[in-house]
């Protein structure tokens, strides 16, 4: 019975240091122009970032969420600016949904990065481990 016991404390403790070792990496999904998916996102970002600093994140932008990085559109240009000093958050526009909404890299914010595609940048995050939120309130 204590071989049982000191097993199961074992296999606990491992589970527990596997879990607090295992990156933080999110990938967020974010196709909507609504302020207030936009919003969640925002929050999001400020409290997985407060909580864990280390926490590697990208926002992917196709269908109309790239708006959120527009500086004629966006309501939190302000609080994209400043979760952009973070190096370990990206923000990522799809170039398919630029092409056909005939939006140009200048009409982005600065630093704004671009994909080929955000569905396979989606894909390409999960199959490199990557946890996925689809941003939606």
């Amino acid at each position: 019975m204590r071989y049982i016991l000191a097993v199961l404390l074992l296999l606990a403790a491992v589970g527990v240091v596997h879990a607090q070792t295992t990156p933080y990496r999110v990938v967020f999904d974010l196709t909507s122009k609504d302020s207030l998916d936009q919003k969640a996102v925002i929050r999001w970002i400020k409290e997985i970032t407060s909580a864990n600093p280390g926490a590697k994140l990208e926002i992917v932008m196709y269908g109309k969420g790239y708006e959120l990085v527009m500086p004629e559109k966006s309501a939190f240009l302000t609080d994209v600016k400043e979760d952009m000093k973070n190096e370990n958050v990206t923000f990522a526009v799809c170039q398919v949904a630029m092409k056909n909404n005939h939006i140009d890299k200048s009409q982005l914010l600065p630093g704004v990065r671009t994909v080929p595609d955000g569905i396979y940048e989606i894909i390409s995050k999960q199959h490199d481990q990557w946890g996925y939120i689809k941003v939606a309130h």
